[in-house]
């Protein structure tokens, strides 16, 4: 049952791709928009007597018809095969094997941000997105065949979210739009941010449906690019992944890691934390609650730990 949904999610994605990827705006954000528009017309006339059946019955059809698309386009691939089932190393995580590569990792992201741009602040930046874009769609080409046998789409549909003022108060980085197979990023995010939250989105579009494994499979696409761009955003994504793992075992060598870090890395995490300091609100709150829900409704771990990551990385990963 489920590789049927499997071949389907090729074939409608390859249809959504052809209709919607050379539109210069997100097309899917147009339609979430109007649906929110017609939900809630529809839900201010149901206070009228005159009106409530039918505008109650068009919010009912409406939802059911959005709902069983999602799920027929999407919603199925969360029952896919794990990927930590298809490693031949499937060993419990530790933490010391995690401190091993957080040190690894450290030095990789000491010597590729040292290949990268800086803006007159000496915050990394991003000199070519399209060329990162381009990069993320080879590299799905390479991905190993043991975890992805998925077809690569090698067409650009990398889209900035027109919610990005919204996104940056919610926590959100970036979303998969099943509907018109757009790879949505907040591009008001730090640079640090944007590479990496693209090769994750491009996991998604690619058929991976949980949130972890888009980690995992982003982190694939990311870690060998020759790309310098995408590789620095790659290896901090996954220094940061392993000490939050690692801080609450063991919290010191977190903080020695963190004083380790070069110069360079730490004006561009001083930024981060700015970014999201300032963005933090009543919004952050409810999404991340909401997020959580949704997470766990589709058979994975709550937003407050990716532990599953870390599974992945240390059980591929030789240290």
């Amino acid at each position: 049952m489920i590789s049927f949904f499997e071949r389907f999610f090729e074939i409608q994605k390859k249809a959504h791709l052809m209709i919607f990827s050379w539109i210069p705006f997100s097309f899917g954000d147009i339609l979430y928009i109007f649906l929110s528009i017609f939900l809630l017309f529809h839900t201010l006339r149901s206070f009228r007597k005159s009106c409530r059946q039918s505008s109650l019955l068009k919010i009912l059809i409406s939802v059911n018809i959005f709902y069983f698309l999602y799920q027929i386009f999407w919603g199925m691939l969360y029952f896919q095969t794990p990927i930590l089932k298809k490693l031949t190393s499937q060993k419990e995580p530790t933490v010391e094997k995690a401190k091993i590569l957080a040190l690894k990792y450290l030095q990789k992201c000491k010597e590729t941000r040292k290949l990268t741009k800086e803006d007159k602040n000496g915050i990394f930046i991003i000199t070519n997105l399209k060329s990162v874009q381009e990069e993320i769609l080879y590299r799905q080409t390479l991905l190993p065949e043991n975890i992805s046998a998925k077809k690569a789409p090698e067409i650009n549909s990398f889209k900035p979210s027109l919610f990005k003022n919204v996104m940056s108060f919610t926590g959100i980085l970036g979303y998969y739009n099943p509907f018109t197979a757009e790879s949505q990023f907040n591009s008001q995010l730090p640079n640090t941010l944007i590479p990496f939250t693209s090769a994750h989105e491009s996991s998604h579009q690619l058929g991976f449906a949980r949130e972890q494994e888009a980690n995992f499979v982003g982190y694939l696409i990311g870690i060998n690019s020759k790309n310098t761009e995408l590789r620095y955003s790659t290896e901090y994504f996954t220094l940061k992944s392993l000490l939050n793992y690692i801080a609450d075992k063991d919290p010191e060598f977190v903080k020695n890691v963190l004083r380790n870090y070069s110069s360079e890395m730490k004006r561009d995490r001083a930024y981060e934390k700015t970014f999201i300091l300032k963005h933090q609100g009543l919004l952050d709150d409810f999404f991340g609650f909401t997020n959580n829900i949704f997470l766990k409704s589709n058979q994975q771990e709550g937003s407050v730990t990716y532990s599953y990551f870390i599974d992945l990385l240390l059980n591929y990963e030789k240290a």
